[in-house]
């Protein structure tokens, strides 16, 4: 079973890109299956995506998928690290 702490963090942000693409071009039917992720090359990362994805319809699949590879960005992590080091007034 996989631990839930850990979320997407074993996904490659280029697998992440490619699920994205599919969803954004309607290429891949939500929620998901190991077949549709198979279809496009993600059978791999098939297991974790499902653990985290499977009920969910496009639009929460996009937001998700969207959330993650923001939260990966070099620029959001130096966002991130600078508000932690600002002293609140």
């Amino acid at each position: 079973m996989f631990d839930a702490a850990s979320g997407l963090t074993d996904v490659k942000t280029d697998d992440l890109k490619k699920l994205l693409a599919a969803v954004h071009r309607a290429t891949i039917t939500c929620p998901l299956t190991m077949d549709e992720l198979a279809r496009h090359g993600l059978q791999h990362c098939g297991d974790l995506l499902l653990h985290h994805l499977r009920h969910l319809d496009a639009q929460a699949v996009r937001a998700v998928v969207v959330a993650v590879i923001a939260e990966r960005l070099p620029q959001n992590k130096q966002r991130a690290i600078r508000r932690d080091l600002t002293p609140e007034a």
